[in-house]
């Protein structure tokens, strides 16, 4: 521990059943980092936390030992921002790193990783530092939100929602494209903003914006299960007994994680119902879900003939839509059948 300048800390930082941090793995790595006080060294936190974190759990654990913050050691939030999927934004090389140190020091920068990144944004204090990955993860729950209940609306309404956001993405200022789904996954989206939802409910406030956004994304699922009711019905048959096949099980395209995953959540609320599921994912060859183990099924006419319903959760590029395309019956939750015709 004595040997580098800089001692990054990411670990997990998940929620409980209620929906409070567990901040256990944060408390245990710097009481690691604790037993030998970290003289003349940069402590940086990248786990996503509530603010205060730094300042409140990790500073009296490394000044236990006798060390002052800004005087023999220094302490940072330094959020990781990095965009899965995307082949231009790794962790070495993110666009932008949002630091708070809590006193400036000369040596900062000397000492951080900020040669490895591409641009440091430093701003006055951790607290700070931990709000800003927090509102940038919220800022996309709480719009993610109002473009899924945007196409609940358009679907009552007879409106096709998809025609509706393009030609408001035309205009060239005030507004920012979003685009529905089955819901939100991931180790970001789904839980950063209840990390500010439960320090704000500390200090007696609701954050109503956070907390619909997660009921309305939460919801998503069922809804889109009731499109796979409804297009089996069309078909005059039952859920039950019918064979569903999922097409995409990660929480986003091209990548290998199934971290909260909605399609998790669909495939659990059709099994419940009834119907018999199998999935298809070239990224994932099998996961475990309350203790049940699944194998993802080759894609093949063979198996699309075999389906009474295919749901494409997850518009993985790698999968041939003009396949899928000719399923019987199709619930697209991603739009990505558009212009695509069976083969």
């Amino acid at each position: 521990m004595r040997e580098p300048d800089c001692i990054a800390i990411a670990v997990p930082t998940p929620l409980s059943k209620t929906r409070d941090p567990d901040v256990s793995y944060i408390v245990a790595a710097t009481e690691s980092v604790g037993e030998d006080p970290p003289a003349g060294q940069v402590v940086v936190l990248e786990s996503t936390t509530y603010p205060g974190t730094t300042r409140e759990l990790m500073l009296p654990a490394l000044e236990k030992g006798g060390l002052k913050v800004g005087q023999d050691f220094f302490l940072a939030f330094s959020p990781e921002r990095v965009d899965p999927g995307n082949p231009r934004s790794t962790r070495g090389t993110p666009r932008r790193w949002s630091a708070g140190s809590r006193r400036p020091a000369p040596g900062w920068r000397r000492h951080s990783n900020a040669p490895a990144i591409e641009r440091m944004v430093p701003v006055s204090s951790p607290e700070a530092a931990e709000l800003v990955k927090l509102l940038e993860n919220t800022f996309r729950s709480v719009n993610i939100g109002l473009v899924n209940e945007m196409a609940i609306v358009c679907d009552k309404l007879g409106v096709d929602v998809w025609e509706v956001i393009e030609a408001a993405a035309t205009k060239p200022f005030g507004f920012m494209k979003f685009t529905p789904g089955p819901g939100v996954g991931g180790h970001c989206i789904p839980l950063d903003p209840h990390y500010l939802a439960w320090k704000m409910r500390t200090l007696n406030y609701r954050t109503r914006f956070i907390e619909l956004a997660g009921e309305i994304n939460a919801e998503m699922p069922e809804y889109w299960v009731t499109k796979v009711v409804d297009a089996l019905n069309d078909a005059s048959k039952s859920v039950r007994g019918s064979k569903v096949l999922v097409l995409g099980v990660a929480y986003k395209k091209d990548i290998d994680d199934i971290r909260e995953s909605p399609a998790l959540d669909i495939i659990r609320l059709l099994e419940r119902r009834g119907a018999h599921v199998s999935y298809h994912d070239p990224h994932i060859a099998q996961f475990t879900e309350d203790g049940l183990v699944m194998r993802s099924v080759p894609l093949t006419a063979e198996t699309i003939r075999g389906a009474d319903c295919a749901v494409i959760v997850t518009d993985h590029s790698a999968i041939d839509y003009a396949l899928v395309a000719k399923a019987s019956a199709v619930v697209d939750t991603r739009h990505i059948l558009t212009g695509v015709a069976p083969r």
